[in-house]
This record gives structure tokens, sequence and C-alpha cells, in this order.
């Protein structure tokens, strides 16, 4: 079949253009020739790691949770020592009818809301101002008994302890009921604190629990409350008790079943379980030798992982892993993911030759199309 000359042309440069920029054609992202020239190793800035067991366990690290030292191994507070903000109610019972604090012919006087400062003192008539935190109610009742008893004969004190924000915890978030608490002696400790709230109601599989206490704070798995007893720490006055769920993510990227930001479903979490967490690899997609995942490693992993000791901090990392491999499999089981961590899941290469051949289909339509109106526009 003949066609115009200038028909022919415009087929020729169509085919031709196609061709020279097939690379072009979208694409969700690298292949991994293209990851691999960004290594450090043909003057890139990334260090390209093939992952075998070795390597992970180079590259794993301890999870950011647990209890320091402060919160660990502290002996349960006195449930009933006298802290700063208490309210506390004192009676005084005298033998005499014209009393230091009793009226004519009364015998009793009763004080009410006498507030414990911020240093821990109160203030008594007639025997001025006492030291109250640490003390038990009783041993404030000896020390202004004695104090009294300078003045007027043998007096009689008690000494109650109201409800007040000194000797209390605070709850808050999901738990199933956010409040102000106090501390008894069956809730000195974290787990029964808990349990008095209400309970844990965020996911159990992904929930934290965070203690802030003064400058400090410590933050844990609930699932590693329930395995290991000596995260039931004791509870101080004004401790703040946070639960709420893993922030923790990683991204998923590639040739996957889903391309999203995943939150952490388990406390530890490796790459088998994080591909599993996003359908896995596309089969119709994917290179299963092709698993990157990215991430900017502290100084001492660097070093670790690479074997040197000149790495700096922040070092961008692309670990490799083959699934192909005889190990693969448990290399990736091995392999730990971390919060921020980005797993890329390359394409096959005959992938990026079907956009090709499809887009090479597209244009020699085209091209059909253009001839035959050409065709028809000489037969006029």
């Amino acid at each position: 079949m003949y066609f115009p000359r200038p028909v022919s042309r415009v087929v020729a440069v169509l085919a031709c253009t196609l061709i020279l920029a097939g690379c072009a054609l979208p694409r969700p992202g690298p292949n991994p020739k293209e990851i691999v020239a960004g290594s450090k190793t043909t003057g890139g800035v990334l260090n390209v790691v093939l992952v075998d067991s070795q390597i992970a366990n180079r590259a794993r690290v301890a999870n950011d949770f647990g209890f320091s030292g402060e919160f660990l191994g502290l002996p349960d507070a006195r449930s009933d020592a006298i802290n700063p903000g208490d309210q506390l109610s004192i009676t005084v019972w005298e033998n005499v009818d014209n009393g230091l604090l009793v009226g004519l012919g009364q015998k009793v006087a009763v004080i009410q809301e006498v507030q414990v400062d911020q240093q821990g003192n109160i203030f008594m008539p007639y025997a001025g101002s006492l030291k109250a935190i640490g003390r038990t109610p009783d041993q404030l009742r000896q020390l202004i008994t004695e104090e009294l008893g300078r003045q007027t004969p043998d007096p009689q004190v008690e000494v109650r302890r109201v409800a007040g924000d000194g000797a209390t915890v605070n709850l808050i978030g999901g738990v199933g009921a956010q409040g102000v608490y106090p501390i008894q002696p069956a809730t000195g400790k974290l787990a029964p604190m808990l349990a008095r709230a209400g309970g844990v109601t965020a996911n159990p599989d992904v929930a934290t629990v965070t203690v802030r206490r003064d400058n400090g704070s410590g933050t844990i798995l609930l699932q590693d409350l329930y395995d290991d007893p000596r995260l039931d720490i004791a509870l101080r006055p004004n401790d703040t008790i946070i639960v709420e769920e893993d922030r923790r993510t990683f991204t998923a990227l590639g040739a996957t079943g889903t391309q999203a930001q995943v939150p952490f479903p388990t406390g530890d979490l490796n790459a088998v379980e994080a591909l599993a967490q996003v359908g896995g690899l596309n089969g119709n997609l994917s290179d299963p030798t092709g698993v990157f995942v990215f991430r900017r490693e502290t100084r001492s992993v660097a070093n670790r992982v690479t074997g040197r000791n000149d790495m700096v901090e922040a070092e961008p990392f692309a670990y490799v892993i083959d699934l192909t491999r005889p190990e693969g499999f448990f290399v990736a089981k091995d392999f730990q993911i971390r919060d921020d961590d980005t797993i890329y899941v390359t394409e096959a290469p005959f992938v990026a030759w079907t956009r090709i051949l499809q887009a090479t289909s597209s244009t020699l339509s085209l091209a059909t199309t253009v001839t035959n109106v050409g065709a028809s526009a000489t037969s006029f």
C-alpha cells in the first residue's frame, strides 16, 4: 500500500520517538540499576548493602521502649504519707475550760481544710509552721500534740487526710475512664492503676504506656507490661500515665499490593511481616530480587554494618533483600523494620518492555489512523 510521503514521515517520527524515549514512560520509581548507580562505590551518596544474616544482625537495634533506672526498682510509695497539695482535717480536744483553740465552755476545736503547701508545710495555730511532707497522719498528730502540749495540758489531737491532689496520678488516653486517681495501697503500681481506670481500650497489640514524672518519662509496650513484671513500676504522686496506640509507621512503595504509610501492627516488625501488611509483592509487576529498605542510619549502626569507623550521623542506606536466594525469606524475617523506613519493591524488567509494547501498539494504531486519513485525503 502506498502512503503519501508526509504521512510516512509522521509514522516514522512517532515510532522512532517512542523507541528512543521508552525509558521515560510512566513508572512507579527507579529500577535496581538506577539505585545502585547512586551508590558510593560509583561516586554517589547512597550506601547500598546486600542483606545477609550477618548484615541483618548488625543492623538490628534495641527499640526505644522501656523504663530507665529512675523508674525501675523503686519501692512502693507510702500511700499514707502526706504530700504537697493534700488537704488535712485536724481536731483538737483540750482538758481546760479556757483552752488555746476552743471557746469558753467548749472542749473541741476542728480545723478544716488545712492545705499542705508546695514546700510540704502546714500552719497550725499556736504551733507555727510544721513539716508535714513524708509524715503519716499519725506522725503529724504526734508532732502537733508535742507542740501544743508546751502551752496547754495534755491535748488530744486527731489528723485526717482529706482527698487532695498530692497523692494522685493522672490517667489520659486510651483507658476506660480518664481522670485523676488517688494512690492507694491497692493501686500503688502501674498495672493495678490501669485496671482502676477501667483498663486499656486501645488496641492491646499496639498500645503503648507512657509514664511522665518530673522532667523525665518512659514508654513501654502494653504487651511488655504483661510479659515482664519488672515493668509494673511503683507510682509516685503527680505521675501522668498516657495510653495510646504506637505512633511508628513505615512507607511501602513500588510493586506491592498497596502503596501506603502503614502503622506498626506489633512491637517488633520484620521485612516479611511489613510486606504482608501491604498485600505482599504484586505478582504481575514485582521483581523479587529488588526489595529495598531505605533509611538513615546512626553513626554507630552505619559503622557496624559497613565494618568501617569513619561513617557520619544520618548516613543514607539502601538495604537490598533478594527473595530469590535460597535463604532470602529467612534473611527477610531476620531484618528489622524501624520507624520511618521506606520499603520499595522494584518492577520486573519485562514490565518496562510491556509498557513500551503497549505504547508502541497505541502509537502504531494512531499512525494507521493518520495514514488512513491521509490516504482518504489524497483520493479526492
